[in-house]
């Protein structure tokens, strides 16, 4: 009989400085992270960050923003915007319907590389592509901001940045419950979008948002609607 005394227990691993310090010593004097919050919303943005930290003041406790809490995101984006070189910019919800969420979004991630003070050396992207147009190599990471902390912190700063904006849009567009969903397809946005219509702040192009322009539809088509968003968006 196995000794019940001996539990197995999996250590959930941390995202790392490695990879980065791999290009600083090949040479690279810059190298930046670089991710996106945003792109599954019916409302608002979709903002993309870039983050070159300082090796010498990388704040602790980094990771894929989705692993912490609004509390601790909050206290991270004001650590990694005092020690790090920080620039984040924001597709709007009318490039995302003229250009797709997909290209929108690497249209961001390019932008805010291009807007870091200092031009890096290198530079590695969440997600499994990377946009055209970039000053320097870059790199794709899979589930990056699980893995470099450069682009944990991106995902932080992209974050909170994306957060504060809906909560600055609640306080204009009262009832609409921005500053709980933050634009996602919750059910109580899905109602607001049905009760009122969408406003000039929403994703016409994403299906949910589509149905609503066309008038009062069954809450099932919507929730059909987002699934296929959702699906295009995997």
């Amino acid at each position: 009989m196995a000794d019940s005394s001996k539990r197995s227990t999996t250590r959930i691993k941390a995202p790392d400085f490695r990879q980065e310090r791999r290009w600083l010593k090949d040479g690279c004097m810059r190298v930046a992270g670089v991710d996106e919050a945003g792109r599954g919303p019916l409302a608002g943005p979709v903002v993309a960050a870039a983050v070159m930290l300082d090796p010498r003041r990388i704040p602790k406790g980094l990771n894929d923003s989705k692993m912490l809490t609004s509390e601790r995101r909050e206290e991270l984006y004001l650590e990694i915007m005092a020690t790090s070189e920080v620039a984040f910019v924001q597709a709007s919800p009318a490039r995302i319907d003229r250009i797709d969420i997909r290209k929108a979004t690497l249209w961001a991630m390019c932008a805010a590389v291009k807007a870091l003070p200092h031009a890096p050396d290198r530079v590695f992207i969440d997600g499994r592509e990377f946009p055209d147009g970039l000053p320097c190599p870059a790199e794709a990471v899979v589930d990056g901001d699980a893995k470099l902390v450069s682009i944990a912190a991106a995902s932080i700063i992209a974050k909170v940045t994306r957060d504060r904006l809906m909560r600055r849009l609640a306080s204009s567009h009262v009832g609409w419950g921005f500053e709980r969903h933050v634009g996602y397809g919750t059910a109580e946005h899905r109602k607001a979008l049905a009760a009122f219509g969408p406003t000039s702040h929403h994703r016409h192009s994403f299906a949910p948002v589509r149905l609503a322009l066309a008038g009062p539809v069954p809450a099932e088509a919507h929730d059909a609607a987002e699934a296929s968003d959702l699906a295009q968006l995997a």
